[in-house]
């Protein structure tokens, strides 16, 4: 099989655009799955174009433009994903970290900057531990717990903290946010959440994409969406030191639910924010002990 990188694109492009993909997005899917396998930046991929790929190459590109153009995401296809700035482990056992999530980290990490020396930082329902793992990654002298109810999650978030080098203040633990804290969990400086929130009514009109690939485990919050804040407001505020803080990501529409589930728990609500897309995604909360 001989084919130049030139064609290898085009025919990914098209065989994208049958599967019903926009020109202009088959066009930046099939370019960036084709530097992904080749190894080569896009302005190489261009100076190349009329090179000949190798035929490992090319069976890894017919493979993977099948799989994309069956709805399979971009980054189960690559095993990796970027977030906030950091090259992630990604597989079908966790979410895809998504742009959204930002809003999360940053409030968090523009509070956490302002602890006390050395915080103590949990991320419950970590997933790939992308969040937990961006807060470390700003924060140099936090020591952050990834907390899941998988262990494949864990597994991927463990991998993610090897790959990064952050075993020294980063660990995972087994843990269910809908169940009462563990004793060895001990006391945070702050939590932070994207815990499952889809609805059940929602469950059933997501993208193919996504109920298709991605983990239903850490989508689905309840007939309302709620459960995991309704836990961890109630469960998990013990786990705060006096002061500390909680900061949660939710749907754009459940903001004024989650800050309500918040107050009744004791929290004083510091900051509500909004994601790149302007729609409201995250808030820090503060907890005052009366104990």
């Amino acid at each position: 099989m001989v084919k130049k990188y030139a064609d290898l694109y085009l025919e990914a492009r098209q065989t994208l655009i049958d599967a019903g993909e926009i020109p202009r997005e088959a066009g930046v899917l099939a370019r960036q799955l084709l530097a992904f396998l080749s190894g080569k930046s896009h302005a190489q991929l261009i100076a190349d174009s009329e090179k000949y790929a190798q035929d490992d190459v090319i069976n890894a590109m017919n493979a993977a433009v099948r799989r994309l153009a069956a709805g399979e995401p971009m980054a189960y296809i690559m095993g990796e994903w970027e977030f906030y700035g950091l090259n992630l482990i990604v597989t079908p056992d966790v979410l895809i970290p998504r742009d959204d999530t930002v809003a999360l980290a940053e409030i968090a990490i523009n509070q956490a900057l302002f602890l006390e020396e050395k915080p103590r930082i949990l991320d419950l329902c970590t997933g790939s531990g992308c969040i937990g793992l961006a807060i470390a990654s700003r924060v140099k002298d936090a020591k952050v717990t990834l907390a899941d109810l998988s262990r494949e999650a864990l597994a991927v978030a463990k991998k993610n903290v090897t790959m990064h080098k952050m075993t020294g203040r980063v660990s995972c633990v087994h843990v269910d946010a809908l169940q009462e804290p563990p004793a060895f969990l001990g006391q945070f400086d702050m939590i932070v959440s994207n815990p499952p929130y889809i609805t059940t009514g929602e469950m059933g009109e997501l993208e193919r994409s996504v109920a298709d690939y991605e983990p239903h485990l850490a989508l689905w919050g309840g007939e309302d969406g709620l459960d995991f804040y309704r836990s961890i407001a109630e469960k998990y505020r013990k786990c705060l030191k006096p002061g500390g803080y909680l900061c949660f990501e939710y749907g754009d529409t459940q903001g004024d639910d989650v800050c309500a589930i918040l107050t009744e728990n004791g929290f004083t609500i510091r900051d509500r924010v909004r994601d790149y897309n302007d729609r409201e995604r995250a808030v820090i909360a503060q907890y005052c002990r009366e104990d």
